[in-house]
Order: C-alpha cells, then sequence, then structure tokens
C-alpha cells in the first residue's frame, strides 16, 4: 500500500471554493424562504430543503479537508 504525504495547505484553495459554495447555497435557501413567506406559504419549499442538504454535505466535505491528516491510505 502507498502512502501520500498530504502538504500544508495543499487543500486550502478548494476549502476556500467550498466554503464559498456554501455561502451561495445559504443564501439562495434563505431567498426561497422568503419568496415562500411572501407568498403566503406555510410550508418549507422543497428547494430550500434540497438546498440545506446540498449546504450541509459541502460543509462536511470543508470538515474533511480541514482534519490535520499526514498520510492518505
Amino acid at each position: 500500500m502507498s502512502k501520500y504525504v498530504v502538504m500544508s495547505g495543499e487543500f486550502d484553495e478548494i476549502r476556500q471554493r467550498l466554503e464559498s459554495i456554501a455561502e451561495e447555497l445559504a443564501d439562495l435557501a434563505i431567498v426561497r424562504l422568503r419568496e415562500s413567506i411572501d407568498a403566503g406559504g406555510h410550508e418549507l419549499p422543497v428547494d430550500e430543503k434540497r438546498l440545506t442538504r446540498a449546504r450541509r454535505a459541502v460543509e462536511k466535505a470543508i470538515g474533511l479537508l480541514s482534519e490535520p491528516d499526514d498520510t492518505l491510505d
């Protein structure tokens, strides 16, 4: 089994892009909620639920890339 050394900061750019995407997803979810409220809706819009799930998945990826691993198996 080969080992690869993860260089310090190797994932920084990807993590920053993911953080930006997570913010965009959160903003879009808020827009969907506001639109639903303005339209007199009483339930969460389906799009908002999907956007929130996607944001959570992106945040999980950010967390994984933030872990201090020295090697990958």
